[in-house]
Formats: structure tokens, C-alpha cells, sequence
């Protein structure tokens, strides 16, 4: 008898709104949808009140109008980068999460058993959105691997590394980047992605400028040539053998 195929590596993105994810983590999903992972975005909101700048300008436009924006912006978005996406429309500014919603994503954890969750910096004194979502998402990480929470002894599941994404503010946000992810060979589709949040399109530039930064300092500290980086924090400590 063959056996079962064995499913692809996963990747886990909790978000608190749209556009954070194409920003802060488009690299990472798309340089890993192409090596075959299977990457799932958890959409907390629409960010339908706080950011959405762009979209709050057109006279007479209502919250449902809104929404539909931003949802179909995330969606061709995530499409773009090669990821799926999940909403919960827990709705922004401020973001409220809930029982129902825990436990769907411990539910996603278990299914997906992903082998790396992205997630908000736990600090951000301009967006309380932002560790509300940080803390979520270590919430469910944390219950999922619980043995007696939903216990089924046929679950193969280990609590994944977390890492956290680059916030607006870095500085302010207590931000100390220990990882940098080299996304020369999807730049261009993350950039591409930029295009499609037209609600948010003030910040297509200035997170370009943060990707060149971060690949200076990637190409310094690597000894290897990068013109486009991506700035993490790992959450736990990395297990090694050897230190080089």
C-alpha cells in the first residue's frame, strides 16, 4: 500500500487589518508560496475605520462600501502573493476579539500545523489594533498545543516559532530586529501588491524606502549581496547544535 501523501509546509499570518500583511510580511509569504508552501492569512478586520484614509474620502461612501473595498483589496492581494485568506470582520479602531473567533483559530492551527506564524510587533503605543493581534495570536498558539483542548491522539501538531513583523513606528514599538529575510526574488510582486490597497496608497512609498533599509542591513550583516529585506523578531529562542 502507498502511503498518504505528505501534505506541504505551511506558513500562519495573523493580521490585525488589510494592508498589514502586504506591508510588513508580503515578502516572506510570497518567497515562500513559491518554494510550495501553503500559506493562510487571518484577517482580524477590514480595517474599515482606521485605515482606510483613502477610501473615507469619497462623499456619501458608507462603512458596508468601505468594507467591500478593503475586502476585495485584501483579496486580490493575498491572491497576488499566493496566500489564502480567512476574514473575521472583528472590526478596527478598536479591534475586539472574541471567543468564536479563538477557537477558529485554534481550529486553523491544528489543521494547517504551520511551520512558522507571522504576527505584530507586542508593542505599539500608535495602534492598539496591533498587540491586540500579537497577543491573539500567541493565545491560540499557546491553547493549540495543549494536549487536552480538543483532544484528539491522532493530531500530529508542535507550537511553531513566531515571528514578529516590522511595525510603522519600530523605535517606539520597542522593536528589536534579529532576523532579516532576503525578498530580492519577490520584490517585484510585493510591490505589485502595493498597488492593489488604492485605500492606503500613501504608503506605498515610504514601505519601499523600509525594504531597501532593511536590505542594506541584511546585505552588511550576511556578507551577501541584497537590495531588498524584510526585518523580523523572533518571539522564542532558537534550538541549534552548533553555532556555525
Amino acid at each position: 500500500m502507498s502511503s498518504p501523501p505528505i501534505p506541504p509546509k505551511a506558513g500562519l499570518i495573523i493580521t490585525a487589518h488589510p494592508g498589514d500583511f502586504v506591508w510588513r510580511a508580503g515578502g516572506a509569504i510570497a518567497l515562500h508560496a513559491r518554494k510550495g508552501y501553503r500559506i493562510k492569512i487571518l484577517c482580524l478586520s477590514y480595517g474599515e475605520r482606521g485605515e482606510s484614509q483613502f477610501a473615507w474620502k469619497k462623499a456619501g461612501v458608507t462603512m458596508a462600501e468601505v468594507k467591500a473595498q478593503r475586502r476585495a483589496e485584501a483579496e486580490a492581494a493575498a491572491h497576488m502573493l499566493g496566500a489564502e485568506i480567512e476574514f473575521f470582520d472583528a472590526g478596527d479602531y478598536p479591534l475586539r476579539t472574541t471567543p468564536a473567533m479563538l477557537d477558529r483559530t485554534i481550529d486553523v492551527f491544528h489543521a494547517l500545523n504551520p511551520a512558522f506564524v507571522l504576527t505584530h510587533a507586542l508593542e505599539d503605543p500608535y495602534n492598539v489594533d496591533h498587540p491586540e493581534a500579537a497577543r491573539f495570536a500567541q493565545e491560540a498558539r499557546i491553547i493549540a498545543q495543549a494536549a487536552g483542548h480538543k483532544p484528539d491522539p491522532n493530531r500530529a501538531y508542535a507550537a511553531p516559532p513566531v515571528f514578529l513583523f516590522e511595525p510603522h513606528q519600530p523605535e517606539q514599538c520597542n522593536f528589536k530586529p534579529n532576523v532579516i529575510l532576503n525578498i530580492d526574488e519577490v520584490w517585484e510582486v510585493k510591490r505589485k501588491a502595493f498597488e492593489i490597497l488604492a485605500a492606503q496608497k500613501h504608503l506605498w512609498a515610504y514601505y519601499e524606502r523600509v525594504a531597501l533599509n532593511r536590505g542594506m542591513q541584511g546585505g552588511r550583516n550576511s556578507g551577501k549581496a541584497m537590495t531588498y529585506g524584510e526585518a523580523y523578531q523572533r518571539l522564542f529562542p532558537e534550538a541549534l547544535e552548533v553555532l556555525a
